[in-house]
């Protein structure tokens, strides 16, 4: 009993402080896909362009992000920035 009720208390505080890191439109973009990412590619290439970082973004990136179809904040670069490998 002791136990189910620290479970419920930690829930709670995950809950409360995940809450407030994503927008209402962001929330819901993720609640309407089963996963946090669409592919492993998807997922590293998040990873790689994380906040803060200078996108970098390759012809295979676009190619798969059309093919898995990819969701989530849209990063934009010109036709210069993108690179070849």
């Amino acid at each position: 009993m002791r136990i189910d009720r620290w479970r419920l208390v930690l829930a709670g505080a995950a809950l409360v402080t995940t809450a407030g890191c994503a927008t209402g439109e962001e929330w819901a973009t993720w609640n309407s896909h089963p996963t946090h990412f669409a592919s492993g590619d998807h997922m590293f290439f998040s990873t790689r362009n994380s906040e803060g970082s200078q996108a970098r973004v390759t012809r295979q990136d676009i190619a798969l992000a059309r093919e898995e179809g990819w969701w989530g904040k849209a990063i934009t670069v010109d036709q210069g920035q993108i690179l070849e490998r």
